[in-house]
């Protein structure tokens, strides 16, 4: 698919925003019936969705619970199968770390665990950053036979663990269950990741040993282990010169890996928008991604995720004022507040521009866009809809 978009692609000054909510889609809540979205005072995003064509977006499969990696390479036009990136190679090009060919990255959380070392909160009450960097100092002292041991704060809970050195291997399995339960061991899940399986069992008992005394963040959790992947270029494959405005350095990471020119921005989303608006004339395509959502799902804070929707909704007439000739709102896996997790469902989108046609959505929700004429398709088609929309492809065949 994108070998055939390639030789489609024209040009032209048409502006895209993807505006992608982390988690967005949820589920009704028990008592009212009604989902995080419906429940939300959306008028922004309703009148949007009212001029635009809507529908939902499957990210992997039908019952898989897609990670933010595949679900924004499924955004950016990329077949998350054909395109698997692990998180710690993401979160390591996020925080702008020097990855190089061979190293094995892996993200990490600070967790809690009580005495019998059952994890009790995975996030270990979401610590500040300050905390974080304090924590990881205890863990650059360990050492590993053979390897350099590289520990790197990210932000609040979450760290970077890369492994250096010759003959490592990166097909490995979680210490995180993504529930409470038990850390379990790292399996190699290829013979050439046998060694560097050992070398990670080795390094979390170390770990643990030395974050006795720091409850609530007292062991670590490891997960999306990987090595440097090489992925077609977004902006050749596209023609675009494309731009990532994210707070959270692992999106960063993401749209580094594709060759998005990642700008430099502030720590919440009206930063975010001061940088769309402040870049706007220098660049075709801008990803702008919103945290909120997802964190508040994830909590299974319902009301919270209403907020945090809201909150959104209020800054669309800012963004549509820079005049924008393409628009897409959509996010890359739900995070239900029932469910306190990421979720299978499909999520909404809506796209709008002068050419989008007619739709009968007049909401932004899951249940109103289900009835919208985009279907439910893989996101890795929503892309090919931007660029036609945008009037950046040629016919396909005489």
């Amino acid at each position: 698919m994108l070998d055939l978009l390639a030789g489609l692609v024209v040009s032209n000054t048409t502006k895209i925003v993807l505006l992608s909510l982390d988690g967005l889609a949820g589920l009704p809540h028990l008592k009212t019936g009604q989902s995080e979205m419906e429940t939300a005072s959306l008028p922004n995003l309703d009148a949007l969705a009212t001029e635009a064509a809507c529908g939902l977006l499957r990210h992997v499969a039908p019952g898989i619970t897609p990670g933010s990696g595949p679900g924004h390479l499924g955004l950016f036009g990329y077949d998350p199968l054909r395109y698997p990136v692990g998180r710690g190679v993401l979160e390591a090009l996020g925080i702008e770390f020097d990855l190089r060919a061979g190293d094995v990255a892996a993200r990490g959380n600070f967790c809690t665990v009580d005495a019998a070392g059952r994890i009790t909160d995975r996030r270990a009450g979401r610590i500040s950053t300050e905390v974080n960097i304090g924590l990881t100092e205890r863990l650059r002292d360990i050492r590993l036979p053979g390897v350099e041991v590289l520990v790197e704060p990210v932000k609040e809970h979450r760290f970077v663990l890369v492994l250096r050195g010759a003959g490592l291997g990166g097909r490995l399995s979680e210490t995180d269950p993504q529930t409470l339960g038990t850390p379990l061991p790292v399996r190699a899940l290829e013979p050439s990741s046998e060694r560097t399986a050992d070398l990670v069992n080795r390094f979390v008992a170390e770990a643990r040993q030395r974050l006795t005394d720091a409850a609530p963040a007292n062991m670590v959790l490891l997960r999306g282990f990987d090595q440097l992947p090489a992925l077609p270029r977004f902006p050749e494959i596209f023609g675009l010169r494309a731009a990532a405005i994210a707070a959270y350095p692992m999106y960063r990471g993401l749209a580094k890996l594709v060759g998005m020119e990642v700008l430099k921005t502030g720590s919440g989303f009206a930063d975010e928008v001061a940088t769309l608006r402040q870049h706007w004339e220098g660049y075709d395509y801008f990803f702008v991604h919103y945290k909120d959502t997802d964190k508040a799902g994830e909590d299974g804070d319902f009301d919270a995720k209403v907020s945090a929707l809201e909150r959104f909704d209020a800054f669309v007439p800012e963004i549509r004022a820079l005049g924008p000739d393409v628009i897409v709102v959509s996010g890359d896996h739900a995070s239900p507040s029932v469910l306190a997790s990421h979720g299978w469902q499909p999520v909404p989108v809506l796209l709008w521009s002068r050419y989008c046609g007619a739709d009968p959505v007049k909401a932004f929700s899951e249940r109103a866009c289900a009835a919208g004429t985009l279907g439910v398709m893989p996101a890795q088609h929503l892309m090919p809809l931007v660029m036609a929309n945008a009037l950046r492809l040629t016919k396909y065949g005489a």
